[in-house]
């Protein structure tokens, strides 16, 4: 399968890719910046997801909460998300909306300051409080996401500090401090614009040329924090965390060559053999055989900078212990790295891997996000159409090589989630 793939960069900089398909009259635009919590200064955590929330707040020209409105008015979808690394907004419309989507994208991203007020800023700060109380605080196991990256990266790292951010840190934030986020970081040199489906290339680079071409470059770009580290733990690290929860979880990561390098491949497949649905090594040996997990599954963070992390997540059965299913897991990595893999493993694995990511591009929207991800991560959005020939050069000694050298016990972190533990009546009195 070949995407079909367009690109251009304008004169101040930002990079911008086509892929015209007229199977559905729907078309997805899908910008992406190259900033997240990593670039976040300290003592500001959480700006990068807060500021996420700030750009639907309305511009110079858009009233607050109107850019929802005039998508959904036309038929559209859209949302935004950050991640560690990057920031990305789309929409997702219907062909003859392509310039409303467009507009908005680009009134915001050359004319917010205007329209921010502390007013705004106090109404979403509360947002995102109240949205890390649901999905970190209150949630059960909901601070893994930031507790395994603290315990695998250095306290000094970008990837360290929680990407939601502290409450502290939240309340704190001035508008001064939203202004100067914004100036640094969302300028077109710094974004990558993807228009993907049923649209007129020439209509749509008009209109690219149009919204975007007049909007400044920054003139004195920031500079990136050091993502380096030491290529392995070099010991085995734990943690474990009283939560409210019913059941164990242990999460194991290990750390791995950076998504995209070639090595990186290989524990991509990796991680289809161990836990890519329920014919993985994961889930039949601990969920169907030995019975001590109730699910289980392996997958890498794609992380691009310095080095990825590959995961084994593993929740117990009633009545299995934390140390039983903790062993466990171990015990699977310790036979996945002394043994390796097998050629009809990678055959299953490889087989998998394409068929989701060919069906992911079937969608406009999945396929803007994807393109956008490998030009803002790689440069190149045309390394998409490489994707099913690169995996299916990983072979089983590749993978075997793999296990053997990054799955050892000396380069494992565990984060093991255990149930609280009853407070005795006298205490809770």
């Amino acid at each position: 399968m070949q995407i079909p793939i367009e690109t251009e960069t304008l004169a101040n900089g930002l990079r911008v890719t086509y892929s015209e398909d007229h199977v559905a009259p729907l078309v997805a635009v899908n910008l992406w910046y190259h900033v997240g919590s990593a670039n976040e200064r300290e003592g500001r955590t959480g700006f990068a997801h807060l500021f996420e929330h700030m750009l639907f707040q309305g511009s110079a020209n858009v009233e607050a909460n109107e850019h929802f409105e005039l998508v959904q008015r036309a038929g559209g979808t859209l949302n935004g998300s950050t991640w560690l690394d990057r920031t990305n907004y789309y929409e997702t419309v219907p062909s003859n909306q392509l310039a409303i989507a467009l507009w908005l994208e680009a009134v915001r991203m050359g004319c917010l300051l205007p329209a921010l007020t502390q007013q705004k800023l106090d109404t979403q700060r509360d947002v995102v409080k109240n949205e890390r109380r649901w999905s970190v605080d209150n949630q059960p196991y909901g601070t893994w996401w930031e507790k395994l990256p603290a315990l695998t990266f250095p306290s000094t790292h970008p990837y360290h500090h929680s990407l939601i951010g502290s409450m502290e840190h939240l309340s704190e934030a001035s508008l001064q401090d939203v202004a100067e986020f914004f100036t640094t970081w969302y300028t077109p040199d710094n974004a990558v614009l993807t228009i993907a489906g049923d649209f007129d290339p020439a209509e749509a680079r008009a209109l690219v040329h149009q919204y975007f071409g007049a909007i400044p470059r920054n003139a004195s770009p920031p500079s990136r924090p050091d993502f380096a580290v030491p290529p392995r733990f070099e010991r085995p690290m734990r943690e474990v965390v009283e939560d409210d929860v019913q059941l164990p979880r242990a999460i194991v990561a290990m750390r791995i060559p950076p998504s995209g390098s070639d090595a990186w491949y290989a524990a991509s497949v990796a991680a289809a053999v161990l836990g890519m649905r329920k014919g993985s090594r994961l889930y039949r040996r601990l969920v169907r055989e030995l019975q001590v997990a109730a699910d289980a599954g392996a997958y890498t963070f794609d992380l691009t900078k310095g080095a990825d992390l590959f995961v084994v997540d593993a929740t117990a059965n009633a009545n299995v212990t934390p140390d039983r299913l903790e062993q466990a897991v171990h015990d699977e990595l310790d036979a996945f790295a002394l043994d390796g893999v097998t050629d009809a493993e990678i055959a299953r694995a490889l087989a998998l891997i394409e068929t989701d990511f060919v069906s992911s591009l079937q969608s406009a929207q999945e396929r803007a996000d994807t393109l956008s991800k490998f030009a803002t991560y790689f440069g190149d959005a045309a390394l998409v159409n490489e994707q099913p020939a690169r995996y299916q050069r990983v072979t089983a000694s590749e993978v075997t090589a793999f296990a053997k050298e990054w799955c050892t016990s000396d380069n494992r972190a565990t984060l093991l989630y255990v149930p609280q533990q009853p407070v005795a009546q006298e205490e809770a009195a």
